[in-house]
């Protein structure tokens, strides 16, 4: 059976690199019908937190990127790396260095000084026994790797065959001690005692492949197949970082990112069906997915792109559940909460009444909300866009550009009276009633001023006057919502 991990380091939050790392690995795992294993390799005790730990695994749940066993934590698995440990010393495949800092540093700096490569000199490799002994008394130590003089070769996935010659490979450190292992010894045991078949992950990954093999060998384990994903690169081709934007999750999360548009987006990230088909659903993915269509050349990340899908996701929601996923952006207003409950079957949460706008104390309904939203969810690109744009609609005083008011130049006064006497006079507020008004008083003043049909004169004052915004929805629609009394407010609002 096909099992594969997605192995994440605490040290900090779930980025877009790692959680198209657990994407391709789930995606890959399911389709094969194998097992999805999340393990913490948090042997790094000073950088690790729990705080990060949480921040992965809530955020690969929020991608529904759900694993099969796990989460493992390195951390309580210190007695299982000791045997391995103890095993390579034992066999003369590891040994301990006694080998300072200083000693270190200053054999580093004579090796660049000559034009050599960097390499531990192997001063401690060969110490006899009771040297051995004596030194574990007296000093502090590490525990190396003793590289062979080979070729170490592999089939990649994704690259095809690769080969590293370990000439370039030093001994390398693989534990602090006998109870703390290194990166590259605790994986490759990991991943044995976990019956890994797949080890899917970033590139930039890739020079410590050979080390783990070489250890694999050593301990006797099976080949491992791997496959070395793309790097990403921002829009300039350059490492992805803070400079091009969010790179964590929870940021976009946060800023309204759909999940499945974001799990779409992540799957095109150096993966391509061969298609013109944009759209993915992680069901989707899961049918088409395969490795052998990963990419080898980097990935762009391009943040309108995903944009531009978010847009296409949040305008297929139906309007009940967008503007639920808005309500937390929505920050003048607060919901009135019943000290009833729903009955367990139905969640058990408090039921909300209403809502109260903050600024004017009027209590408005969801529904009211709905109408709110439903004008703007063919113009949002994330959720948290309507913080902006629809905060008009809560507020007690707007504050107005006077320029803003006036249609290409013109004096805003005798437009803004006219459409005022004109709407104090409709008995029924409905949008027929407005849109006929409206049109005929736009077409009528625009011949009264020499301005055929431009019907900007009437309803671009008007628009500016009911949200005091440079663009927003159409201005019958807006005056439908607030009524009669509040848009009639506005107009004189606007014109004070």
């Amino acid at each position: 059976m096909i099992r594969t991990r997605f192995a994440p380091s605490p040290t900090g939050v779930l980025h877009i690199g790692n959680a198209r790392t657990a994407l391709f690995n789930y995606l890959f795992t399911k389709k094969e019908k194998g097992v999805f294993v999340l393990r913490i390799e948090d042997t790094d005790e000073e950088r690790s937190s729990s705080v990060f730990e949480k921040d992965i695994i809530e955020n690969l749940k929020w991608l529904g990127i759900n694993w099969d066993e796990g989460p493992y934590k390195q951390s309580k698995r210190r007695n299982i790396y000791e045997k391995y440990i103890k095993q390579l010393i034992n066999e003369d495949k590891a040994y301990y260095c006694f080998c300072s800092q200083e000693e270190l540093a200053a054999e580093k700096q004579y090796q660049m000084s000559i034009g050599q490569p960097t390499q531990y000199n192997q001063k401690c490799r060969n110490l006899s026994k009771k040297e051995v002994e004596k030194k574990l008394q007296e000093n502090k130590y590490i525990i190396r790797f003793k590289t062979p003089e080979k070729k170490v070769e592999f089939n990649d996935l994704i690259r095809g065959k690769i080969e590293f010659d370990t000439k370039l490979i030093d001994d390398f450190a693989i534990a602090k001690n006998l109870q703390n292992p290194l990166y590259n010894f605790a994986v490759v045991i990991d991943d044995f005692e976990m019956d890994i078949t797949h080890v899917i992950r970033g590139e930039d990954l890739l020079p410590n492949t050979p080390k783990q093999i070489l250890i694999q060998e050593a301990l006797g384990f099976p080949v491992i197949n791997f496959a070395h994903l793309p790097v990403i690169l921002g829009p300039d081709k350059k490492k992805m970082s803070k400079r091009h934007g969010a790179t964590a999750i929870q940021e976009y999360k946060e800023q309204g990112y759909l999940q499945e548009a974001l799990i779409n987006f992540l799957a095109f990230l150096g993966w391509n069906p061969d298609s013109e088909r944009e759209i993915y659903t992680i069901n989707d993915l899961l049918k088409d997915f395969s490795i052998e269509k990963v990419h080898k050349a980097a990935a762009i990340f391009n943040i309108e792109r995903l944009n531009y899908l978010n847009g296409l996701y949040i305008r297929k929601k139906n309007i009940k559940e967008l503007t639920k996923l808005c309500l937390p952006y929505i920050d003048l207003i607060e919901p009135i909460i019943s000290s009833e409950q729903y009955p367990p079957a139905y969640g058990g949460q408090q039921i909300t009444q209403g809502y109260k706008i903050k600024e004017t104390k009027e209590i408005i309904t969801f529904e009211y909300l709905e109408k709110i939203i439903s004008l703007y969810q063919e113009r949002l690109k994330k959720i948290s866009e309507i913080t902006e744009l629809t905060s008009y609609f809560f507020k007690k005083q707007l504050i107005y550009d006077k320029g803003l008011l006036a249609w290409k130049g013109s004096a805003p006064n005798p437009a803004l009276d006219i459409i005022e006497l004109k709407l104090l006079n409709i008995k029924e507020w409905t949008f027929e009633n407005l849109e006929k008004i409206l049109t005929d008083l736009s077409l009528e003043y625009a011949q009264s001023i020499n301005k055929d049909k431009d019907r900007g004169y009437i309803m671009w004052p008007l628009r500016a006057a009911l949200t005091g915004q440079k663009s927003s929805a159409g201005p019958i629609d807006i005056a439908l919502i607030l009524g009669k009394e509040k848009t009639l407010n506005r107009i004189k609002q606007a014109k004070k």
